[in-house]
């Protein structure tokens, strides 16, 4: 094979690869429309990593917007391989609790055995589904949404599922980025929650990578 064949096959697989990721980009993002379809717990690996062009949507970003104190629960919803969860789990020391939220059995463990790892004690896995009335249970001081809200088929319900679930005063983070297919504008979610009862407290980002911080 010539140095301008080898060059071309290169191109080829290149265009292949970058094909095949756009298709499954936006297929899963308008499947998440009609069911919860959630990231693969296969590619965890990927989603834990912190995108170093979106610095708004970071675990340490996310934290410092929430006022996080020693001894609050917190809820992760949507938590994935516990990108977040674990540094919230430290950050709400012992007498604080983490509980975990995720549809993918998978992924909980995933974020159990990370716990454990670092002598960890203060998470509960909850295997539930968003936007179906199941989170009733459970009170917090503090949510996240970590690039999960767009995931979910009925936000509305979803949103205010989390609203009753906060203490009066509580505050949810919802954090967006452009590099997630499921992507939700700002304006989008202050249209959602407007008529829950949450009130904006907090803003960091831009379009390309945001959290807002809504308070009950």
């Amino acid at each position: 094979m010539t140095i301008m064949e080898g060059e071309r096959m290169y191109l080829l697989y290149s265009i292949v690869i970058i094909s095949l990721f756009l298709i499954i980009w936006f297929a899963w993002k308008f499947t998440s429309r009609k069911k919860n379809v959630p990231c693969p717990s296969w590619l965890y690996r990927a989603v834990e990593l912190e995108n170093p062009f979106a610095r708004s949507s970071q675990s340490k970003s996310i934290i410092s917007g929430l006022d996080v104190e020693e001894g609050m629960t917190i809820l992760d919803i949507g938590c994935g391989p516990g990108r977040i969860s674990i540094p919230l789990a430290k950050a709400v020391g012992e007498k604080g609790k983490i509980i975990l939220v995720d549809i993918q059995q998978e992924m909980l463990d995933i974020v159990k055995r990370k716990a454990l790892k670092e002598n960890i004690h203060n998470i509960t896995a909850v295997s539930i589904p968003m936007g179906e009335g199941k989170l009733k249970d459970y009170k917090a001081d503090r949510a996240v949404l970590a690039a999960v809200l767009g995931e979910i088929p009925n936000r509305f319900i979803a949103l205010k599922e989390i609203y009753n679930s906060l203490k009066p005063g509580g505050i949810l983070a919802i954090s967006e980025t452009m590099f997630d297919p499921h992507y939700q504008r700002k304006q989008t979610i202050l249209d959602l929650v407007k008529s829950i009862g949450f009130a904006e407290v907090g803003f960091t980002g831009n379009k390309l990578a945001y959290t807002i911080y809504l308070k009950r």
